[in-house]
């Protein structure tokens, strides 16, 4: 498929023929939904445990006789009540480690690129170059290209100008290639790609959309 190129300015800068094993997909919401669960699964924190009654190394031994001693009759030292002993009902240690084959993340990255070439908000710029780190001037592009905001992606690294004039900007998100993710994507109305980042993402991919072939995502 192809698409026309633009330019910060708002200019044309002819067209980039996009790959169809990456863009030209039919979007499976269920190949989307697993990738994006797996991603918000693995930014969970692992919980850490408590020291219960039997984690705790104290002494075992009766405190005094049974009876006689004006005391309660406690029988050891790691009960939750003494200091230094174990903590009654703490906090159970989880991990949140979930696996997911490379294909199926793979494949993931290429619907969700899909999905926006299918939904018409998908835009390919010729590159994020600015003059100065100004947000000024970056609103200035943004209105020339009729967005509000987006997930800008770069080649393999991001132009320092663009990245301090976006940071002011709460809508605009911007990654290189290498940091392109299906949650990042989809939770963005539109999505901007350089030529440098289209052609990093198809040789990242590579066949991923046949099923047969596909790198990590």
């Amino acid at each position: 498929m192809k698409i026309e190129v633009k330019t910060l300015a708002g200019g044309t800068a002819g067209e980039l023929e996009l790959a169809d094993s990456v863009f030209g997909l039919e979007p499976r919401a269920d190949i989307l939904h697993r990738v994006v669960t797996w991603q918000l699964e693995k930014r969970r924190g692992t919980a850490r445990a408590a020291r219960e009654r039997s984690d705790v190394d104290r002494t075992g031994k009766k405190f005094g006789r049974q009876k006689g001693g004006g005391t309660a009759r406690h029988g050891n030292r790691a009960a939750p009540q003494f200091i230094g002993g174990g903590k009654a009902h703490g906090p159970r240690a989880r991990d949140f480690h979930p696996s997911l084959n490379k294909k199926v993340r793979a494949l993931g990255l290429a619907h969700a690129l899909s999905a926006k070439a299918k939904a018409g908000q998908l835009m390919v710029v010729d590159n994020l170059a600015l003059e100065a780190g100004r947000t000024k001037a970056l609103k200035d592009s943004l209105q020339k290209l009729g967005l509000a905001g987006g997930l800008f992606v770069d080649g393999a690294a991001v132009d320092v100008n663009f990245a301090l004039a976006s940071r002011n900007l709460h809508k605009v998100d911007v990654l290189p290639a290498v940091g392109a993710n299906v949650y990042d994507i989809l939770n963005h109305e539109s999505l901007v790609l350089t030529r440098a980042a289209v052609e990093a993402l198809e040789a990242r991919l590579g066949r991923a959309g046949s099923g047969d072939h596909g790198q990590e995502g």
